[in-house]
């Protein structure tokens, strides 16, 4: 039997080089785009934020996040890495300069250029991670989504260290790695062909009713994350824990969901996306309701499992996404990360108010219930790719 030719192997290889390079810049896009909850208690403390006003800041970061439909079409319509790449310098120099700003209102306006730096970069970097690896498109989008996981997970933590040793004003520092890598993720990471518009548009009345549904089953999903990333390091503060303990019970609930991330790929290429999100929803359900009644370390066990619940099926709603619009992906894309990710953070706001003076019981009962409720959701879901059109 003959031995490949080199090019042949180059050929082969080179889909999971480029791949590992944009889970690379996924890394520093997410882990910059996301050390708030990390130094949020010192943000609240030094620049006079009043506590019940605290999600008010996490909904800044993340109400960008809910433009991705707008950016995945237009990277959809453009092509290239320039959203991309264009998006991660967006974000990492608005962060950068966080640890500066005084008045509240600035710190409002940069962790909203954050947050639309974050949404130029991911609907560009899902379309092209999934043309690299057509054979294997739900490992091969974990894969991408794992460098944002281990990205969010060690951000709050880095920037805790950071500001907990040197201060704010260094926070600067974590702009580092991007600068330094950029040329060869530029240099490395394929162009998006540009698609050809539909001349007939796109089919909204056809998509109307599983997009919705897609859309309430990930909002829920974005707003539990948030939430718990919010609420997590706050009440540990409040009780007199430190400052990067509590960024690591961030970094616990975000750092285990890596495993249930690629489980989710895994079990959906093998068992279907039907097990996927009823598994999680489920496990999701469980976790939420032992976090109210558990307390010590118990709290870092349940974090984990329910990271691995709420992670679990990222991939398969991003297909999903990409399925409902196959005439454009990247606005697939953009409605199944982007436009959950920004209408849950709508809910951080008011959820974090009833946790101020309520009790943080209250909030899980809620997102308890909503996780059930979006249940039947997933029968309204294409759990089927679409067939393309024949010729």
């Amino acid at each position: 039997m003959r031995k490949p030719t080199a090019p042949l192997i180059q050929r082969a290889v080179q889909p999971w080089g480029s791949l590992a390079w944009l889970s690379w810049t996924h890394f520093l896009n997410d882990g910059i785009a996301n050390y708030l909850p990390g130094i949020l208690p010192y943000v609240v403390r030094v620049r006079h934020v009043p506590m019940d006003l605290a999600g008010s800041l996490m909904t800044a970061l993340l109400l960008g996040q809910g433009l991705q439909p707008l950016s995945g079409w237009l990277a959809d319509r453009w092509g290239g890495r320039s959203l991309m790449l264009g998006g991660v310098g967006l974000s990492t120099l608005s962060a950068a300069v966080f640890g500066w700003a005084h008045p509240v209102w600035l710190l409002l306006t940069l962790l909203l250029l954050v947050g639309v730096g974050n949404t130029a970069f991911h609907p560009q970097a899902l379309s092209i991670t999934r043309r690299l690896v057509s054979n294997r498109q739900a490992v091969g989008t974990s894969v991408f989504l794992v460098g944002g996981e281990i990205g969010r997970s060690l951000g709050p933590l880095a920037a805790g260290l950071v500001v907990s040793q040197l201060g704010l004003g260094w926070l600067w520092l974590l702009a580092v790695p991007f600068l330094l890598t950029l040329p060869a993720a530029a240099a490395t990471v394929p162009p998006q062909p540009r698609s050809r518009p539909n001349p007939a548009g796109i089919h909204w009345r056809r998509h109307l009713k599983p997009a919705s549904a897609l859309l309430a089953y990930s909002v829920v999903r974005s707003a539990t994350i948030y939430e718990m990333i919010t609420l997590a390091p706050l009440i540990w503060h409040q009780h007199g824990g430190s400052l990067v303990v509590g960024a690591l019970l961030v970094s616990t609930l975000i750092g285990v969901g890596i495993i249930g991330n690629l489980l989710g790929g895994v079990v959906t290429d093998r068992a279907g996306k039907r097990a996927v999100l009823l598994g999680t929803s489920g496990l999701a359900a469980v976790t939420l309701i032992a976090f109210l009644g558990l307390s010590g370390a118990w709290i870092w066990a349940v974090l984990a499992v329910m990271g691995i619940a709420l992670f679990g099926a990222s991939a398969t709603t991003m297909l999903i996404g990409q399925d409902i619009f196959s005439e454009n992906p990247g606005l697939g894309s953009g409605v199944a990360l982007g436009l959950s990710n920004g209408l849950g953070a709508l809910m951080v706001l008011p959820l974090t108010y009833v946790a101020v003076h309520w009790q943080a019981a209250t909030v899980g009962w809620i997102l308890f219930a909503l996780t059930l409720a979006t249940v039947p959701a997933v029968w309204a879901m294409p759990l089927e790719a679409p067939r393309p059109a024949a010729p």
